[in-house]
């Protein structure tokens, strides 16, 4: 059930990230730049799959090697086996905070030229994929907070491990899948479809954030205030 739960929460997390106003613009710039360098539908379908794998596999990858190097140290894992529970609830709240948008931070980006922007996606299929995973790796404050703030901690905290970064890949992956399936099939009121998901992300992110601060609070609570 545990595993489950954390399965589960990795993978709102990746559909919450991707859903964020400043992923969401993005990965639907890249796929729509990537189907008007393409004709056939068939292969903006593909190359929409392989920049989805791209962003997957970074995640997967990235968060992989934090969680493994942390584990590998003896030192590190007997620290995090014991302070890493009473870290959580105040990880959790900060993150809440970040979703509320009650805190910000700038954070440094990556960036790509126009140029090796336009040789990736006329390289087909694998330049789609690198492009995924350059851009999964520009973090945004919102991106960043879930990642490093809140699916790490669970991650080292669960049986589940290294597997949630990748279920998270996936949560991030999967509506820009659909909005590659709906430019390979024609469709072209993205912008009103955008419209719809950026308003219903405002409350996701909001409902998500309020949820982090309250359970949050009661880690806070257990942990290190000792009051239940």
């Amino acid at each position: 059930m545990e595993i489950l739960i954390g399965i589960g929460t990795a993978l709102w997390l990746g559909i919450l990230t991707s859903i964020s106003p400043c992923p969401l613009a993005t990965n639907i710039a890249a796929v729509s730049f990537l189907s008007k360098k393409i004709t056939h539908p068939a292969m903006v379908f593909i190359c929409g799959l392989a920049y989805t794998l791209g962003r997957m596999f970074a995640y997967a990858v990235l968060g992989w090697i934090i969680i493994s190097s942390l584990l590998s140290v003896p030192q590190a894992a007997q620290f995090l086996q014991k302070y890493l529970v009473k870290a959580l609830g105040p990880l959790l709240i900060v993150t809440g905070l970040f979703l509320l948008e009650l805190i910000s931070i700038r954070l440094p980006g990556i960036s790509l030229s126009e140029k090796h922007h336009n040789k990736l996606v006329e390289s087909g299929a694998p330049g789609a994929f690198v492009l995924g995973l350059v851009f999964a790796l520009a973090f945004c404050p919102v991106s960043a907070a879930l990642f490093f703030g809140s699916l790490i901690p669970l991650a080292l905290n669960s049986k589940a491990g290294a597997l949630l970064p990748l279920i998270y890949g996936i949560g991030t992956g999967i509506p820009v899948f659909m909005f590659a399936i709906a430019i390979a099939l024609g469709m072209t009121s993205l912008s009103h479809w955008f419209r719809k998901i950026t308003r219903l992300e405002y409350y996701t992110r909001r409902i998500t954030g309020a949820i982090f601060i309250l359970v949050g609070l009661y880690y806070t609570g257990i942990y290190i205030l000792r009051l239940f």
